[in-house]
């Protein structure tokens, strides 16, 4: 059974918490999928640079325990399958946790014991300096990281996805044109940078606002769908 992990957004603040992945990943049980809606510390309850990036490098690591319990009952797990699919923050979650094999020693998340197979971005941010240049989030990505990129650079090196292209892994970004959140060339621009790569990249531009992505009733679900069925040994 091929794995989803479920990483909600938030531009990493502690308003926002997992209830925001709860829907989709009802939807993809429901596909035969094994779903892992994860939770981190955010920013106002312990969060930021690095324990957010620790946090979530350790929920998809206890895969290897969970596929202990389900052998235990009766159920396999395919951790040769493991999909991240983040929304917004959790788009640059899902996004970073690909790179972690290719994190210098000691940084925050490197040495994964599971290793990501794809990664879904809905409406992600994926650029951290751009998201820091253009004050996305009232200063989100600062807030986030400590700091602005002239003064933390090493981190926004380390936990922007658009540092680390080819991810080397099959990649679907979902973004609506009309996002006032997060805007659409935060899709664009990683998209082109990750093809010029060599990536498997692709940008699914769809209707509606920053949310409309996450709501498994809307046409742009569906797409997500679709795509992981399309994935080599999937569906």
């Amino acid at each position: 059974m091929p794995v989803a992990v479920v990483i909600h957004g938030g531009f990493w603040r502690s308003a926002y918490g997992l209830e925001l992945g709860r829907p989709l990943a009802s939807s993809l049980s429901g596909r035969g999928w094994a779903a892992l809606n994860i939770e981190y510390r955010r920013v106002g309850n312990g969060g930021g640079y690095p324990t957010t990036l620790v946090d979530v490098a350790a929920s998809i690591d206890l895969l290897t325990d969970a596929g202990q319990i389900a052998r235990e009952n009766d159920l396999e797990l395919d951790l040769a399958r493991v999909v991240a699919i983040g929304h917004s923050a959790g788009g640059q979650l899902a996004a970073w946790a690909a790179t972690r094999g290719r994190q210098a020693p000691g940084s925050p998340g490197a040495d994964p014991v599971v290793a990501l197979s794809a990664v879904v971005s809905q409406a992600g941010v994926l650029d951290l300096r751009a998201c820091a240049r253009e004050g996305l989030g009232a200063g989100a990505a600062q807030a986030f990281l400590r700091g602005e990129p002239d003064q933390v650079p090493d981190r926004y090196d380390q936990a922007s996805p658009i540092e680390h292209v080819p991810l080397g892994v099959p990649t679907l970004c979902v973004h609506s044109s009309r996002d006032e959140n997060v805007p659409i060339r935060q899709s664009e621009g990683f998209v082109a940078a990750a093809v010029a790569a060599g990536d498997d990249a692709e940008l699914a531009t769809v209707e509606g606002d920053h949310f409309t992505v996450i709501d498994p009733e809307d046409p742009s679900w569906e797409r997500v769908l679709d795509w992981l069925d399309r994935l080599d040994g999937l569906g």
